[in-house]
């Protein structure tokens, strides 16, 4: 799969280098930028890592103009897994921390997102448009139908991020029947904040910008959050069913595939 333009391309991972740029890549935002760690994060060389990425396809974002390598050029990634694939391995990522059995049980074609990061000096650009064009390619040739995936907040102190959390909650909580949920260990509540004393401002503002994409985009999100004391990140679950999407937002998709 191939997407460029005179300056990006997108493409998924073909080699170790390539997934060695992507590891790279998410050291310097997840660990050097967000505070966060893993049992095989290499710190001596700057990769973050783990044992799923052998199993994901990694969807990579190469700014040809920049110099050097591919490690250089990678400036954005997303981690792809199909159902199919997750079913041979034996489990997605996110049942780390959310129970899926709605969705494994719904008979509809999977893909989980995760990883999703963009280089600092691309950020507020067209970078990620370029990435959500190759996601749009992807989903299309392989036909789709719920994309789901965990996203992060920053820190794991829900008292500062209470306003953003509660007006998912309120406002963008998943259809029942989609509605995965936190394990039960591990469950944190998002109904912080009553409904009449949400500050939808106060709840933008802090809400990163990946999660604001996927509800532009009609997504909604699991109940509870999740917090990854090792990531340093307060997770939710977000998703997006292709079938409820309306008109505006299956147009994105279209625009993707025939362009």
């Amino acid at each position: 799969m191939s997407r460029t333009d005179p300056k990006f391309e997108t493409r998924l991972a073909q080699s170790s280098e390539d997934l060695r740029a992507a590891q790279r890549l998410r050291y310097r935002v997840f660990i050097e930028e967000l505070g966060g760690d893993g049992d095989m994060v290499d710190h001596e060389n700057r990769l973050e890592m783990d044992a799923f990425d052998a199993h994901y396809d990694h969807l990579l974002l190469i700014d040809h103009s920049r110099e050097g390598g591919v490690e250089e050029q990678v400036v954005g990634v997303y981690r792809l897994l199909l159902g199919e694939k997750a079913a041979e391995i034996g489990q997605f990522y996110s049942e780390n921390e959310y129970d899926l059995t709605c969705l494994k049980q719904s008979g509809r074609k999977l893909l989980e997102l995760g990883r999703s990061c963009v280089h600092p000096n691309y950020r507020g650009g067209t970078a990620m448009f370029h990435l959500w064009n190759g996601l749009a390619e992807y989903v299309l040739s392989n036909g789709v139908e719920i994309l789901f995936g965990v996203a992060s907040f920053h820190g794991t102190n829900v008292e500062d991020i209470k306003q953003s959390l509660a007006y998912l909650h309120h406002n963008h909580l998943a259809p029942e029947e989609l509605r995965v949920r936190v394990v039960p260990e591990h469950f944190q509540t998002m109904d912080l904040v009553p409904t009449d004393q949400l500050d939808r401002r106060a709840a933008m503002v802090n809400t990163p910008a990946l999660i604001k994409a996927y509800l532009r985009l009609g997504g909604f999100v699991g109940e509870g959050a999740y917090l990854d004391y090792s990531f340093n990140t307060t997770d939710v679950c977000l998703l997006m069913d292709t079938e409820r999407m309306n008109a505006k937002h299956k147009n994105f998709y279209t625009k993707a595939r025939d362009a």
